[in-house]
């Protein structure tokens, strides 16, 4: 098979035999205002073998959300190939709709599927419990805590029915004690739900917390520079000295200085 920069690769693989993700040697490039060329991957490789969490850690502008759309398909790259199972992508923001009540806002991924309102909220319903949600099914998100509303954004992305989660920097927007506490929220719920995950984050511990593998992205055009195994049992303590040699072997990598 001839992977050329004129004729980008998505290939199709039927859904009876899962591959998760497969990345390899993507480059992607972006016309900027001035209509010079920004490139945004160059010869990125990634794995996610079906039912792997894959964290992905990188600098600013490094290409990882960009590296997202292309695994859900929303991109396609200018050399390289990429192939997945059906994705779907969670952004950082939760993006539900403040006029919608928090049972109509984790059900609109049936409804886009075609299930009729009554239908959406009757399967989207029982999941509420499982997700430390019950009693808030008529709340619309303002009368939310982050936390709260960013549960019901993975539950959305949840329902969407596919195998593969894309998940861009899911708790970057809450504060340092809810984030840990969501942290620990998603890996207990990818546990009873097992999907293929790529995780974006730009922080270290939470991808060695939550991940089987760290992919280290160099800064851009974003490449990976490092894949670290994360074999320790779960839940994981931050200060566990294994968690901590995993962190330096990361900033090391990242070229952060210790």
């Amino acid at each position: 098979m001839v992977r050329t920069r004129e004729a980008p690769v998505m290939e199709p693989r039927p859904i009876s035999e899962p591959i998760g993700v497969r990345v390899s040697q993507v480059e992607r490039t972006f016309g900027d205002r001035r209509g010079a060329d920004v490139v945004a991957l160059r010869g990125m490789d990634l794995v996610a073998a079906p039912g792997e969490i894959v964290c992905v850690v990188g600098p600013s502008g490094c290409g990882k959300s960009t590296l997202l759309e292309l695994v859900c398909g929303l991109q396609r790259p200018d050399a390289g190939s990429v192939e997945a199972d059906p994705a779907v992508l969670m952004p950082q923001r939760d993006l539900l709709l403040p006029w919608a009540r928090a049972l109509d806002n984790a059900a609109l991924a049936l409804r886009v599927r075609g299930a009729s309102r009554a239908a959406a909220r009757a399967a989207a319903a029982p999941w509420f419990e499982r997700f430390g949600l019950a009693g808030f099914e008529r709340s619309r998100p303002a009368q939310l805590s982050g936390g709260m509303r960013q549960r019901i954004a993975f539950l959305r992305t949840l329902l969407a029915g596919k195998p593969v989660l894309a998940l861009d920097e899911p708790f970057a927007a809450l504060d340092a004690l809810t984030r840990q506490e969501m942290q620990g929220w998603l890996a207990h719920a990818l546990e009873a739900e097992p999907r293929t995950v790529v995780l974006v984050t730009h922080d270290v511990e939470e991808a060695i917390v939550l991940g089987d593998r760290v992919v280290v992205m160099s800064a851009r055009p974003g490449r990976a520079v490092a894949d670290l195994a994360v074999e320790l049992p779960r839940p994981r303590r931050r200060t566990d000295p294994k968690v901590i040699a995993l962190r330096e072997r990361a900033l090391v990598a990242l070229g952060v200085e210790r």
